[in-house]
């Protein structure tokens, strides 16, 4: 075994490689490329956002609701106004054709920076949740504005490729009503679909049917690998993290009525990392205004303590997006609900943006927290799709075409296992520590011919859309079982839930 000591990277690893086959443009959007690899992008152009290319007004957001025409001049705007932080692509359209626009705001939005993390914020996923989507638009504002003038904003840019989604359902938002603080008008996509339901699921099968917009980010997801992830969301005041589902459910899975009570008596469904990601919900909790405090929403209910929960433990769910991101892909999301209310008056969100604005940064900034390095032959070539994971954590990531890893991981000794096609696994001794992440370089040899060459937790690099979490899920036959009349109750009562609470 190799001891890896912590090495800061001092200096940039960024370069344009030409077989990245990553190209933007302005106002593009996104398109499989050529080749075919599962990290690579590529971006049409946009004739449209060539008409801002000359504007000169001052750089200025105002503390407005902004529908999707604004939003989009908006961003089309900065992007024609900062081409050397900027880079605006849409990764598809909503149910009712609008662009699902993300802007990344880096100091190489163009070309992924070698070594360097991909980190994302997706708002406005119930569609009258309003107010994730102007405090992301201000955030990309913000980031722009001070990387001239704030050193850690500075930083943050030059070392990572921040993605932002101010919306994922913008025909949802289209239809939502400024004041309403609860109810459910505006919450679906165009065609009554809850997108935070609508993602595969590890625990449970989920059978809607999926979504214009829900296709479009698992197609993104499995394109970057995104580190790090936000989902904002309102209606609460927490940061909410994985498991959303529970496994509880086979117990009693002969009957779907138990299933159903049992799933609603608040139990935690922790995953591999839940150390990680109660640190996470804390970065963002502890740098709120108010979160950290356990303030309730409302006079009857409860507060959270040190304004986080385990998703389950809150109420569960079938579907959700931070769980497939974690499982599918080993991104960590967490799910940030910023506002009691869900669409609050317009002259709200400038307190909303106070309470918010150190806590978005903070928080993006841990995807430099653990371990990262390079998965390498022994003639220096990167290996991409190897299969890593954490010895006693069963869950797993990969690595990129760059034969790049990332993984958060609280200070500590760890073990890396590496696998992968045609090489010698390994087993690797490292430490983390607080104050700087640990590079971690993996040289991998040339299995003999006819050995073994996979183990416990590889998987081959052809099966992108296999979980990478590895705890047994049900199976088809047992989620078979809880179809019919009571899962019919389970799924209704489960949207009155979540109309209430977010």
């Amino acid at each position: 075994m190799i001891f890896a000591w912590v090495l800061l990277a001092a200096t940039s690893l960024a370069f344009a490689d030409e077989q990245a086959g990553v190209q933007f443009s302005l106002g593009a959007s996104v398109a499989s490329s050529p080749s075919g690899s599962g990290s690579d992008i590529s971006f049409r152009d946009d004739p449209e956002q060539r008409t801002y290319q000359n504007v000169e007004e001052p750089y200025t957001l105002d503390f407005n609701y902004h529908n999707y025409d604004q939003m989009t001049t908006f961003l089309r705007q900065t992007s024609a106004k900062f081409p050397s932080l900027t880079a605006l692509y849409s990764i598809g359209k909503s149910v009712q054709g609008r662009d699902l626009w993300v802007m990344v705001v880096s100091a190489s939005p163009y070309e992924h920076m070698i070594g360097k993390p991909d980190v994302k914020y997706i708002g406005n996923i119930h569609g009258n949740e309003a107010v994730s989507r102007e405090l992301l638009l201000h955030l990309i504002h913000y980031l722009i504005t001070g990387y001239s003038t704030d050193p850690y904003v500075r930083w943050l840019l030059e070392n990572t490729r921040i993605h932002i989604m101010p919306s994922m359902n913008p025909d949802g938002f289209e239809v939502s009503k400024e004041g309403a603080c609860e109810g459910g008008q505006g919450r679906y996509n165009a065609l009554g679909f809850d997108l935070n339901r609508n993602f595969p699921d590890y625990f449970k099968q989920n059978n809607r049917r999926t979504q214009p917009e829900t296709k479009a980010v698992k197609e993104w997801v499995s394109k970057i690998q995104f580190v790090l992830s936000g989902s904002l969301h309102g209606g609460a005041l927490v940061a909410s993290y994985p498991f959303d589902n529970t496994p509880n459910s086979r117990i009693c899975r002969s009957s779907a009525l138990c299933s159903l009570f049992q799933s609603y008596a608040s139990a935690p469904s922790l995953t591999p990392d839940d150390d990680v990601f109660k640190h996470l919900s804390l970065t963002y909790s502890t740098n709120h205004a108010k979160m950290s405090k356990g303030v309730a929403c409302k006079p009857s209910a409860s507060g959270f303590q040190r304004g986080i929960t385990n998703g389950a433990a809150w109420y569960p769910l079938t579907g959700g997006m931070q769980d497939y991101n974690y499982v599918w892909y080993g991104c960590m999301e967490v799910t940030l609900e910023i506002s009691c209310c869900k669409f609050p008056s317009a002259r709200e969100l400038p307190r909303y943006w106070e309470d918010n604005k150190l806590a978005l940064i903070k928080f993006l900034a841990e995807a430099h927290r653990g371990v990262h390095g390079f998965v390498m032959d022994e003639n220096g070539n990167p290996i991409e799709k190897a299969a890593l994971k954490i010895k006693t954590r069963d869950a797993g990531f990969k690595s990129t075409k760059y034969g790049e890893f990332w993984r958060i991981l609280l200070p500590g000794v760890y073990k890396l296992e590496v696998y992968a096609d045609g090489y010698v696994p390994r087993e690797v001794e490292f430490m983390v520590v607080a104050e700087h992440p640990t590079l971690l370089n993996v040289t991998m040899h040339p299995a003999k011919v006819g050995s073994r060459k996979d183990g416990p937790f590889y998987r081959p690099g052809g099966l992108p859309q296999q979980p990478l979490y590895h705890h047994g899920p049900v199976s088809q036959q047992q989620q078979a079982q809880e179809s019919g009349l009571f899962s019919s109750i389970s799924s209704g009562f489960n949207n009155l839930v979540t109309n209430i609470f977010g």
